[in-house]
């Protein structure tokens, strides 16, 4: 009999797991929070010592539901949020927390950076947006504000990579990773002297690049007493985490397009070959997948603006939105929402931007802000899927994966917004069941790629299909959402 394998969900607001038994199917999934601080304005930050109590508390839960004893578990994979970096000394041991990707507090490093190499020679290069969402930025600021910190670093890995060395003391990172750090020459699948040098960072802080599904090694003594495995259980290098929804989500190539809706709303399609978007609004990563590209914009603020409205505006919890939303019409009776409460990712990628609701008059109320948020958010999806077609990617239905596929209203927005089907895909934890697959190809648990999807991805039997009576007020709602953007950020100078 093979061994259980682990996937593992390292986001911002919670960790999530998910255990297979050796036929490749879910026994159990756990959850657990984890905090963010932000010291200054536009600041976020994570203790990687929660990330820590968080994984094990996880895979506890996970073998305690699935009555599996520690041992019978053979290999563990990470999904991680990207973009973070976490500077540790020669024995891995973090020297400060973590600055994660909702932080941008690099904007004039990463300036600094785009003058240095040129806006069309970076994209080329990296097939990325000079952001300071990215990570060579936040290492530059690591350099020029907290240099004796800097200086004792001896690697300067993202938050899968620090992860992977804390659990087997070897920190090595995917190409998925090191795709999103503005040092990675997308095209060669390697680091980039040229880069590296123009940032001003040290080739020998960049962890080692290798395959998603290598094994990094096996736990250490101490990683296996926490998590209550043992030091035979083999961990891979991973990947980011929308790369390892975007596996659940069956995207081996081009065609289907995965939605991901979490706090943001990643939104991304496969490449069989170098795809690069000279608007700008997505980007291109490596995959999970080796030998393809995952093209997709970073997200939108989504669930983070249910959550926002839910908590400081209607005082209500975040359900409740969804319930109210569906006692509006469409349309909203002309109210309507940018989510944009953290800068702008699309239609134009734009910090400065933030949120709004417009067409406000006395015969509104709860319901239409409600519905207006998840209009709003639909408007969003339409700008990246609309590029992502334009590019020859999105021939295929829109596989929505998290929270947001449990709304049937939210689906239903979708697809009319949209004016193309949509799928809900049901797996509890999509995003860890990737990091599980990987894990499971790794092992020997499935054969390949194809047969991971075969065996664990589930979606709903019927598609969303747009409503053809909604049609022209859903472009109505559309052609005035892009108004509003366009004014809102003609305001801002």
């Amino acid at each position: 009999m093979g061994a259980h394998t682990i996937g593992i969900d390292v986001g911002s607001q919670s960790i999530k797991g998910c255990l297979l038994d050796p036929d490749g199917d879910v026994v159990a999934v756990g959850r657990a929070a984890c905090a963010m601080s932000h010291p200054a304005s536009g600041w976020a930050e994570q203790d990687p010592a929660e990330w820590h109590a968080g994984l094990a508390s996880v895979v506890h839960e996970m073998l305690r539901r699935a009555g599996v004893a520690g041992r019978e578990v053979g290999q563990l994979g990470l999904a991680c949020q990207v973009d973070g970096v976490i500077p540790v000394d020669a024995d891995l041991r973090p020297l400060r927390d973590a600055i994660i990707w909702l932080d941008r507090r690099a904007t004039a490093e990463s300036t600094t950076l785009l003058e240095e190499v040129g806006e069309r020679a970076l994209f080329e290069l990296t097939g990325l947006n000079c952001d300071a969402s990215h990570t060579a930025p936040k290492m530059m600021w690591l350099r020029d504000h907290e240099p004796e910190l800097y200086a004792e670093a001896r690697s300067l890995p993202a938050v899968g990579g620090y992860l992977v060395g804390w659990l087997t003391g070897e920190v090595v990172l995917d190409h998925a990773n090191a795709s999103s750090t503005l040092l990675y020459e997308v095209g060669a699948g390697a680091w980039s002297e040229r880069l590296a040098q123009a940032a001003g960072i040290e080739m020998d802080l960049l962890p080692e690049i290798q395959d998603s599904t290598a094994v990094a090694g096996g736990l250490t003594a101490a990683a296996a007493e926490q998590l209550g495995l043992t030091t035979g259980c083999e961990v891979v290098v991973g990947t980011g985490d929308e790369h390892g929804a975007a596996l659940a989500a069956g995207l081996l190539g081009p065609g289907p397009v995965a939605d991901v809706t979490g706090t943001a709303e990643p939104v991304a399609a496969v490449a069989a070959e170098m795809t690069l978007d000279e608007g700008g609004l997505v980007e291109t990563h490596a995959h999970a997948v080796p030998g393809t590209l995952l093209v997709e914009n970073p997200g939108f603020v989504s669930g983070g603006s249910t959550l926002w409205l839910s908590e400081s505006v209607l005082r209500c919890r975040q359900a409740d939105v969804f319930l109210l939303a569906a006692k509006a019409p469409p349309g909203s009776d002309g109210v309507l929402f940018l989510p944009t409460l953290s800068g702008a990712t699309a239609p134009r990628w734009n910090d400065r931007m933030r949120g709004a609701f417009a067409g406000l008059s006395m015969n509104h109320g709860d319901e239409h802000l409600a519905r207006a948020v998840l209009e709003g958010c639909a408007c969003a999806l339409r700008d990246i899927v609309d590029r992502l077609d334009s590019l020859g990617l999105a021939g295929g239905e829109v596989r929505v994966l998290g929270g947001g596929a449990r709304s049937e209203l939210w689906l239903q927005i979708k697809a009319d917004v949209l004016n193309r089907p949509v799928r809900a895909v049901l797996a509890e934890e999509p995003t860890a069941l990737g990091a599980a697959m990987l894990a499971g190809v790794a092992g020997g648990a499935f054969e390949g790629f194809e047969d991971a999807v075969d065996r664990t991805l589930a979606t709903a039997p019927e598609q969303v299909l747009p409503d053809p009576g909604r049609a022209a007020r859903c472009e109505e709602t559309y052609e005035a959402y892009r108004r509003l953007f366009d004014g809102v950020e003609r305001s801002l100078g």
